[in-house]
């Protein structure tokens, strides 16, 4: 009953999704999401090129499921990711700034299935243009990085421009099989989460800072956002986020720095290489130069909670439906749970349906 062209695309079995978020989807949750018939993507925007090769492998260790690599086109090691993804057959890439059409026809011409997140129908558009072989797409109501249009809204929006030509992914706001319906309502192909696999037992951050989302429970606490990076992120309300919204411009200016070359080091990249990526990003994005340093701060700053297990020290990206998931499931709970209660309510709506008819 759920079988959609987004399983064929994928080779999944259902059409949900794990979204890739950076400290949090390592290869246990990729695998277990694998081997519980979704489709998980690695996080590889915070991590060294000889780090994303080891989850590689670590993951097709532990699963034979098909699974992708997320990662950030402008980072400085895009073109070492690109190798390793060619090399170990990695079945997709996902990315939320799209490259030009030549690392594009290079993935596609290994056969790996290039799957963007969009925030906009024109930003659909383009992307299928350079040759994205299906959109997610994330409504204001997403985690991280986001927009300001409502998923019930964006997503109607964007399938009518898509027109069929790829598949729709949704974002933003799932947790459950009501939502997966909703979604197939639309006419989207399925969804992908990343708060709810956040809170699954596989993710990597430590229970500390799993209980801090379990024990926020309510949506109107997860806000958005520009004190981070200069650009609009939902997070939890929590106290580093406090301090950043209280700090002057100069000071958020001097913590991006510390931050950028936090990451510099961690990466391995080089300051000029991390200099241009800012500046390729900046032309691509519409954003200034000083925005494109600072989001050099979102990865350190995360990494306090998610890796060191700090909740209050650093920040705590989430989507608003963490105020209404209570719990800390396993991916096979979450995914076999959403695709029983979605095929459930499928068979309520065809029954009222067929009701209908005979009368």
């Amino acid at each position: 009953m759920l079988h959609t062209p987004l399983c064929e695309l994928l080779g999944c079995e259902y059409p949900i999704i794990q979204t890739a978020m950076g400290w949090v989807t390592g290869p246990e949750i990729v695998a277990a999401s694998g081997n519980a018939g979704g489709f998980g993507f690695l996080a590889g925007a915070t991590i060294p090129p000889d780090e994303i090769e080891r989850d590689i492998l670590r993951t097709k260790s532990l699963t034979d499921a098909p699974f992708g690599v997320n990662f950030h086109m402008y980072q400085p090691n895009a073109a070492d990711i690109v190798d390793l993804v060619i090399k170990h057959e990695v079945r997709a890439v996902s990315y939320s700034r799209s490259p030009g059409a030549e690392m594009i026809g290079r993935l596609k011409e290994h056969g790996v299935r290039c799957v963007p997140t969009i925030g906009l129908p024109k930003h659909a558009i383009k992307a299928i243009q350079l040759g994205a072989d299906a959109v997610t797409v994330q409504g204001g109501e997403g985690g991280g990085h986001t927009g300001s249009i409502p998923t019930s809204l964006l997503i109607p929006q964007v399938i009518d421009a898509v027109d069929g030509k790829v598949p729709v992914i949704a974002a933003g706001g799932f947790k459950d099989g009501r939502g997966l319906v909703a979604a197939l309502a639309w006419g989207a192909d399925g969804i992908a989460m990343g708060t709810r696999f956040l809170m699954a037992k596989e993710s990597s951050p430590p229970d500390a800072t799993k209980q801090r989302y379990v024990e926020c429970n309510n949506p109107s606490e997860i806000i958005v956002s520009k004190a981070v990076d200069g650009l609009p992120q939902r997070m939890i309300n929590n106290e580093m986020l406090m301090r950043l919204e209280n700090a002057n411009p100069l000071t958020k200016f001097i913590i991006a720095i510390g931050s950028g070359l936090k990451f510099r080091k961690h990466t391995g990249a080089s300051l000029t290489s991390l200099i241009k990526s800012a500046i390729a990003m900046a032309k691509s994005d519409d954003i200034t130069v000083t925005q494109a340093i600072m989001s050099a701060n979102a990865p350190m700053i995360i990494q306090k909670a998610m890796v060191d297990g700090q909740p209050a020290s650093g920040v705590l990206p989430s989507g608003q439906v963490a105020g209404v998931i209570g719990d800390v499931l396993s991916c096979e709970d979450i995914i076999h749970g959403i695709a029983a209660e979605a095929e459930q309510r499928l068979r309520v709506l065809a029954a009222m349906t067929n009701k209908e008819t005979l009368q």
